[in-house]
């Protein structure tokens, strides 16, 4: 069945696509943006060369994310993009077709856990495996998830983050928040426009973010922030701190606490003493924001950590679990 086929482990995220591939790695990590031609729809631009194009593309081209909050959106697209990775990865001329793991939100329906792998299959795969996203970012932050011990996983990622109690390789109680870092960039672009009169795009946001972006007490940064005035229309630019972002990045944090704390209520008695004794860990790029361990251990009382490589840990987790299906210690 495996034969000389090569193992590829995929995070399809809304934001980016990492790829890890057996005996090399994580080899590869694009934005998650296919631009194509509208008239003729044929492909002009995957990954950082189509994400130049969000906000500046004529209307002769169609710059799109094919994942939108963990699922596929535009099966074309989607393809399209999985298609030039395998390309990438494994040779426009290959010989043998890659057998594929893929991570799918835990709360997904099977519509589109299907939708995933039918991508991945028209692509080119020879087979594809879904990974719910959880056990795939416990695997790859290095937690013993084969195991009957209850580990909380918390994996934020650009569009939707999933929250799971993973015990045995499997999700025993998930769920899906159809929000992620990219709510926090939407947070910024609304709190700038009401607050400052400043319209910046999507780009600029997440520019913001990333800079100086918050949740913690003790913030002190700052930083020339150019876009719209939304009186004059006019181009402008102003200087932006830290702690006044900290109010707009708030909501969504207090959204996912939220969810956090409806999990722990429903879980059971033993695997609660569990997540006592192994806490909550992070994965996902969103998890790097300044003061997010600090403030969900404030509010849970739980210890938090942040995996030691938080963006690649569930292409990495994918790539495991397509490892340990290899040698016959999962069942497919």
């Amino acid at each position: 069945m495996w034969g000389l086929s090569p193992d590829l482990g995929i995070d399809l995220g809304t934001s980016s696509i990492i790829v890890w591939v057996r005996g090399q790695g994580v080899v590869l990590r694009e934005p998650s943006v296919v631009a194509l031609s509208r008239r003729t729809k044929q492909t002009i631009a995957v990954g950082e060369q189509a994400r130049q194009m969000l906000g500046r593309a004529s209307e002769n081209i169609i710059a799109c994310r094919p994942l939108q909050q963990g699922v596929v959106a535009n099966f074309t697209a989607a393809r399209r993009m999985l298609s030039y990775l395998f390309d990438r990865v494994c040779g426009f001329r290959r010989l043998f077709k890659p057998h594929v793991a893929l991570c799918v939100p835990c709360a997904a329906t099977a519509v589109e856990s299907r939708a995933v792998i039918e991508a991945a299959m028209a692509a080119g795969a020879k087979r594809a495996y879904p990974v719910p996203r959880p056990v795939a970012a416990g695997l790859g932050a290095g937690l013993a998830v084969t195991e009957p011990c209850g580990h909380l996983v918390v994996d934020m990622g650009g569009g939707s983050t999933d929250i799971g109690v993973v015990s045995l390789a499997s999700v025993v109680l998930g769920e899906s928040l159809r929000a992620g870092g990219a709510d926090s960039d939407d947070a910024i672009v609304r709190w700038l426009k009401r607050s400052r009169n400043m319209i910046v795009g999507e780009r600029t946001a997440e520019e913001i973010k990333i800079a100086i972006g918050t949740v913690a007490q003790d913030s002190d940064g700052s930083m020339t922030v150019s876009g719209r005035d939304a009186v004059s229309g006019l181009p402008a630019s102003i200087e932006v701190h830290s702690s006044e972002l900290r109010e707009a990045l708030l909501e969504p944090a207090t959204a996912l606490i939220q969810s956090i704390r409806r999990l722990l209520e429903r879980a059971a008695p033993e695997l609660c003493a569990d997540i006592a004794h192994n806490g909550i860990t992070l994965t996902g790029g969103a998890s790097l924001l300044r003061g997010c361990t600090q403030l969900l251990q404030e509010q849970t009382g739980l210890r938090v950590r942040t995996a030691d490589d938080p963006l690649c840990c569930v292409a990495v987790g994918t790539g495991k679990y397509l490892e340990m299906i290899r040698a016959g210690g999962l069942r497919a």
